[in-house]
């Protein structure tokens, strides 16, 4: 793996990963799942996993189409995904849950569905705007087959330690205690900002020297 492609690879996992949050999500996870028996509780994060990386694949996929569609520039998505990112990072370093997720209301009404591998858990709680936004935005910045391998490499390492995240909650929670998961969220939060920050420069520079020139 060269040089490049090796810090696409960092650069696509880290965004990726700190918007996904499973170690802030982990406490909301089971809440939605208490009462399920362990075996339940796995089947719920597989479902979840999966869910939310069929999803992510499906808009890396259709992200140019998207933005022919709509007429919508990478640019104007830069700056857009990295307002977004901010908020999602200025939450995470309080200590909250993103509501640009999912509102009580939905938690509430998934606690008394069968099923909530899928939703709210695949869909918006993993794969949420944040998720969604970023993948479409390094979906433009994979140029060749090697960079779409590695960006989908990424997305699926990150699915990956979301549902061991997942089934190891409780033992997380236990280890580290709801302390120190609201730390290590605050460090994930603090490093999403400043990425947001160099999305929103990548997408205001080129429109500020095609202005001057």
């Amino acid at each position: 793996m060269t040089t490049e492609l090796f810090t696409f690879f960092v650069f696509a996992f880290t965004s990726l990963i700190t918007l996904v949050d499973p170690i802030g999500f982990a406490p909301v996870y089971l809440s939605l799942v208490d009462g399920m028996t362990r075996d339940e509780k796995k089947r719920v994060a597989k479902k979840g996993a999966l869910t939310a990386l069929v999803v992510l694949i499906v808009f890396w996929l259709l992200g140019r189409v998207i933005f022919s569609v709509f007429g919508i520039t990478v640019h104007a998505f830069r700056i857009a995904g990295g307002i977004l990112f901010f908020k999602v990072g200025m939450d995470m370093l309080e200590a909250k849950i993103s509501r640009r997720r999912s509102t009580p209301a939905e938690e509430a009404e998934a606690e008394n569905k069968e099923d909530i591998g899928y939703t709210p858990i695949g869909i918006p709680l993993i794969a949420g705007p944040g998720a969604i936004t970023s993948v479409m935005i390094l979906s433009t910045e994979a140029v060749d087959i090697l960079y779409k391998v590695v960006l989908l490499l990424a997305i699926t390492l990150v699915m990956l330690i979301t549902y061991f995240t997942f089934i190891t909650a409780d033992k997380l929670t236990e280890r580290f205690g709801k302390t120190g998961l609201r730390i290590m969220q605050r460090i994930m939060g603090l490093i999403l900002m400043v990425m947001a920050v160099q999305f929103i420069i990548n997408g205001v520079d080129p429109l500020i020297k095609g202005w001057l020139q």
